[in-house]
């Protein structure tokens, strides 16, 4: 296989090069699953099919790299992104089975009956942790599926846990979005990481406050503010230093542990 140079403006302009490249995944991907109510792995495989042929003959690229490219991108999906995710539904689907989920349950309501305490024990801490471990949406699916079971209505539990994975979804995965970054640009990751960590934490500060405030407006957010700084202030502090300090791919898991339930339940109002 030839070596290629790339070509980063194969239509005259950065502009229209970047909309062309945007086709797949911004533009047929999001109508595929929003509009035209396409499944996922339907939609994902015309995506791909579409790539292959804006890259051929509209980016140049010779076929056989283009082949080898998807044939790349579909092996590392299956190894680590999914078994990652299969084994995080197993682990799910196991503690549903046995019952251990009833007790998971019953332990947060035993905790505190305040919902805005308990999105912020289950959609940031919980959430994060698993996002840290498992990422690929499993995060959202496994905590909306918690707070759902705690009388959450399902829309308005899944919208809470997209918020909140927001902060650690960076490193989520043992760093995987961190690490093929790293790959693809021929960066260090732990200077990726490390930058990553420099930005991140003062979103992670804001987080719970934003989510109490769609929860229940200024007024929960004055009743719960020690809550809500607690768990992202600590989890901001502890996200930093892991970050820098150690590498990409632990920073949402000690940080899960710096936002941990014992500290948000000491400022229960």
């Amino acid at each position: 296989m030839v070596t290629r140079t790339q070509m980063y403006m194969p239509m005259g302009g950065l502009g229209l090069s970047a909309l062309v490249a945007l086709i797949p995944i911004i533009i047929f991907f999001f109508v595929a699953l929003a509009v035209l109510r396409l499944k996922g792995h339907v939609a994902g495989a015309i995506t791909l099919i579409l790539s292959i042929l804006i890259a051929i003959f509209a980016f140049k690229m010779p076929i056989d790299m283009a082949f080898a490219a998807a044939g790349y991108g579909f092996i590392y999906g299956l190894w680590p992104i999914a078994w990652i995710i299969v084994a995080a539904v197993f682990l799910y689907k196991l503690t549903v089975a046995s019952g251990q989920f009833d007790i998971i349950r019953s332990s947060v309501i035993s905790i505190t009956d305040d919902q805005r305490l308990q999105v912020l024990l289950i959609g940031f801490s919980f959430g994060a942790l698993l996002e840290g471990a498992a990422g690929f949406g499993a995060p959202v699916a496994i905590t909306g599926a918690l707070l759902v079971g705690l009388g959450f209505k399902p829309l308005y539990a899944a919208g809470l846990c997209l918020i909140a994975n927001t902060a650690p979804v960076a490193f989520g995965a043992l760093g995987v979005p961190i690490l093929v970054a790293g790959q693809v640009t021929g960066i260090d990751p732990f200077h990726i990481g490390a930058m990553a960590g420099r930005q991140l934490p003062f979103l992670s500060v804001l987080v719970p406050f934003w989510l109490v405030a769609m929860m229940d407006g200024w007024k929960g957010v004055k009743e719960t503010w020690p809550a809500a700084l607690v768990a992202g202030g600590s989890f901001a502090v502890t996200q930093f230093f892991t970050s820098n300090y150690i590498g990409p791919e632990l920073p949402d898991i000690p940080a899960d542990f710096g936002a941990g339930e014992y500290r948000l339940t000491r400022f229960i109002p």
